[in-house]
């Protein structure tokens, strides 16, 4: 270096950097110590102590008791103050027993441990009973009342009413309400066919079941309300769940052959029906017709009679006359009379006797050709 020979090998600054010094004339920093060594643990603790004697009052033995103490008062208030919230209610016990009072939402304060506190929420919660699958399936396995399995999933919205009831007179209020619950669904599908809670039904079974439920709970005094039962879902069991589709599919198509037949009948009396107004309405007319009809000849009748009564004899011929040409002219029969039917031959045209009597004129006109 080009200040390594002056000032006997010192640096810049006039200092040696040798000798396991640096360029400012001394050398690195070392640990203090006995013989450059690391620091003495028992010179650490010993200014440690010298330190909390200064801050403890009574010393170092004196101050460890007053820290354990002030821990412990630490430990018991933080045991002893507790939140309950919206949701929640407490309910606290001295020595095991149950106040009476409930603890509302808020910071509460009790004295632990001679006292306790157990938290109960409130508001509504959900207990789900039965399942579609897995090693829990068997827990939703129904009979109904005709004989037939079907795998029922339903769930229990509850609420607690009386958290001193729900935590001391049922011991495990949860497991009780399934198992209440499971039995009450279990007595009214049995009481009831499998159609009912496959479709037909459900509404009722789950109003049936929830006041089952309810007064049981009641029984016991759980301080629990039950508030909607719901049939979520309900299925036979997988190893028939083939034959029961078949089924509903025949019900379907009974169903389906059902309305057709309906569509059918009412087809069939709607043409009957407008046939049977028809006949109505022409037997109405044949009436006003046969009616009038007589009505007339009566007036007709009348009408004659008056005539009668003016001129007897004269209305008696014109009745003869127009009687025996009316009965005559729809006879066939042919009579001649012996004094003008001299000269006539024996031969008549029976051809022409089916046929309609023709006029005076025509008939003399057919004889003469003769």
């Amino acid at each position: 270096m080009p200040w390594s020979n002056q000032n006997g090998g010192g640096g810049p600054w006039g200092g040696g950097g040798g000798g396991n010094q640096g360029p400012w004339g001394q050398g690195p920093n070392r640990p203090r110590g006995g013989k450059g060594g690391p620091p003495d643990l028992e010179e650490i603790i010993r200014r440690g102590q010298d330190q909390l004697k200064n801050v403890v009052p009574g010393g170092f033995n004196g101050g460890v008791f007053a820290i354990v103490g002030l821990l412990i008062v630490g430990f018991i208030l933080i045991n002893s103050i507790y939140t309950v919230q919206p949701d929640e209610r407490g309910v606290e016990m001295r020595f095991g027993k149950p106040k009476e009072e409930i603890s509302m939402p808020g910071l509460h304060y009790h004295f632990w441990p001679l006292e306790t506190v157990e938290i109960v929420k409130v508001t509504e919660q959900q207990q789900n009973i039965g399942g579609r699958t897995g090693g829990q399936s068997n827990s939703g396995l129904m009979l109904s009342g005709d004989q037939n399995i079907v795998n029922v999933q339903f769930s229990v919205l509850y609420s607690v009413t009386d958290p001193k009831a729900y935590l001391f007179n049922v011991e495990n209020p949860s497991d009780t309400l399934q198992r209440v619950a499971e039995s009450a669904m279990r007595e009214v599908v049995g009481r009831r066919p499998a159609q009912d809670i496959f479709r037909d039904n459900r509404q009722a079974i789950a109003a049936d079941v929830k006041s089952t439920i309810q007064a049981t709970m009641d029984t016991y005094g759980a301080g629990v309300s039950v508030n909607t039962v719901a049939i979520e879902d309900a299925a036979p069991p997988r190893e028939v769940a083939d034959a029961f589709d078949e089924v509903q599919r025949a019900e379907q198509d009974e169903d389906r052959f059902v309305e057709e037949a309906n569509q059918y009948a009412n087809q069939v009396l709607g043409k009957a029906r407008g046939q049977g107004a028809q006949i109505r309405e022409e037997a109405a007319a044949y009436k006003d017709r046969v009616v009038k009809e007589s009505q007339g000849e009566a007036q007709r009748f009348i009408s004659v009679y008056d005539e009668y009564s003016k001129a007897p004899e004269v209305t008696r011929k014109r009745l003869y006359l127009e009687t025996m040409q009316g009965v005559l002219g729809k006879s066939k029969k042919v009579i001649i009379d012996e004094k003008n039917g001299q000269g006539v031959l024996p031969y008549l045209p029976l051809n022409e006797i089916g046929r309609p009597a023709q006029s005076g004129a025509a008939a003399a006109a057919a004889g003469a050709a003769q």
